[in-house]
């Protein structure tokens, strides 16, 4: 993995056992160290935030059930592609669509397999746009961000100096972008080690820190339970509100055989990953500031053996 920089942070039995930071934050000359406040690319973490508005937007009667049809929220898109697709499909990857530029088209049929497409989550963040009134960013900030004094988590339209560079193996890597949305919808969103650590430990709590219910449980509790059809093969990565979960044991599982059922994590392609083990009472955090992976790098093992990792140390 091609970095300059990395954190790790550790909650365990509501205290910090661990944190650390390593190294810079750009491969440039005289670049700054890594530290308590620096934000790092989280790329598809983002997506647990998402998550949480969109289980916002059902428990408070905006979505009225994750099996509406995508259609009743977004009725402009093409019936022939996106007819009985539900938000119960998109949130756990089980949609069976993939877009090419401007196209979208039916890889799969819908709810009998799992592919990881953003066309997926952009449809969700234009629903709960639709439903609610508020974009993702809107609904995150007002009901976590604020209330906890969250200052090192957001999507931001451009980079200031608390933000790590994010370092490419390739510069004219297609997959990467520097969208200026911040409403949530785009893969802009920088956030510290230690608040992901703490959106970790809000969700491992139900919402109830330091006594007082900051967000209702029952919104957690839909975001981190599994969500997949009944009708996928039982082989494939199970998934809450865009969570994976752990539930039954899967061949494709990117949760480490070691970690406890009932935990949950995120992981995105800059080496970010959370994972939560209600279990353990635990929260682990992983940053760097890679972006892509090498030739020959084995993905599933490395993102397991983290799990797997924290699991031999308790």
């Amino acid at each position: 993995m091609i970095c300059s920089g990395a954190a790790v942070f550790v909650i365990h039995n509501d205290a910090i056992v661990l944190e650390e930071y390593i190294g810079k934050k750009s491969n440039k000359p005289n670049a700054s160290d890594v530290q308590e406040d620096t934000q790092f690319h989280v790329a598809s973490v983002r997506k647990s935030y998402i998550g949480f508005a969109v289980a916002y937007a059902n428990y408070y009667g905006y979505i009225q059930s994750i099996d509406d049809p995508v259609l009743t929220y977004l009725p402009e898109l093409e019936d022939a592609i996106w007819k009985n697709t539900k938000i119960r499909h998109l949130l756990t990857h089980t949609h069976g669509l993939n877009q090419k530029e401007e196209t979208v088209f039916r890889e799969y049929p819908v709810g009998r397999n799992w592919a990881y497409r953003q066309v997926g989550v952009h449809a969700l963040t234009q629903i709960v746009k639709r439903a609610t009134g508020k974009t993702v960013s809107e609904i995150v900030n007002e009901n976590v961000f604020t209330p906890l004094a969250f200052s090192e988590s957001n999507w931001y339209a451009h980079k200031h100096e608390k933000l790590v560079d994010v370092i490419l193996r390739d510069k004219k890597d297609a997959n990467w972008k520097t969208p200026e949305s911040t409403e949530g919808d785009k893969m802009n969103m920088y956030v510290s080690a230690r608040e992901l650590a703490f959106w970790g430990y809000l969700h491992l709590k139900q919402g109830n820190i330091d006594g007082r219910q900051t967000v209702p449980k029952e919104i957690i509790q839909l975001a981190t339970s599994v969500q997949s059809p009944r009708s996928i093969d039982k082989s494939l990565p199970q998934n809450g509100f865009l969570w994976f979960v752990k539930d039954l044991p899967t061949k494709k599982s990117e949760i480490g055989e070691r970690v406890p059922k009932d935990s949950y994590q995120i992981l995105g392609y800059t080496g970010v990953n959370l994972l939560v083990i209600p279990r353990e009472n635990l929260v682990a955090v992983r940053m760097f500031n890679s972006f892509g992976s090498p030739e020959g790098y084995d993905y599933l093992s490395d993102i397991r053996s983290f799990g797997n990792t924290i699991m031999s140390c308790l």
